[in-house]
């Protein structure tokens, strides 16, 4: 092996911006984007939009309920 290596001096410069349009973590100066209000839901929205998690989770968990009482289904003696 190499014994005489030299350690790493980090001088802190880089070589790009690393600060790129569109990454979670890009803000210039603490300026937020503005929300219209034309994003809100109607009633009728709000409630499909509920409606529909819920039947999503309802989903996975008749899902795992299923595989849960297989597997033990499939380990009990006979």
């Amino acid at each position: 092996m190499c014994r005489n290596k030299k350690p790493y001096d980090d001088d802190g410069r880089s070589f790009a911006d690393m600060d790129v349009d569109g990454m979670p973590w890009f803000a210039r100066l603490g300026a937020k984007p503005e929300r219209s209000g034309s994003e809100t839901l109607t009633p009728s929205e709000r409630r499909y939009a509920l409606l529909g998690i819920f039947a999503a989770i309802a989903v996975v968990v008749l899902i795992f309920g299923a595989v849960f009482f297989i597997v033990i289904a499939l380990m009990a003696k006979p």
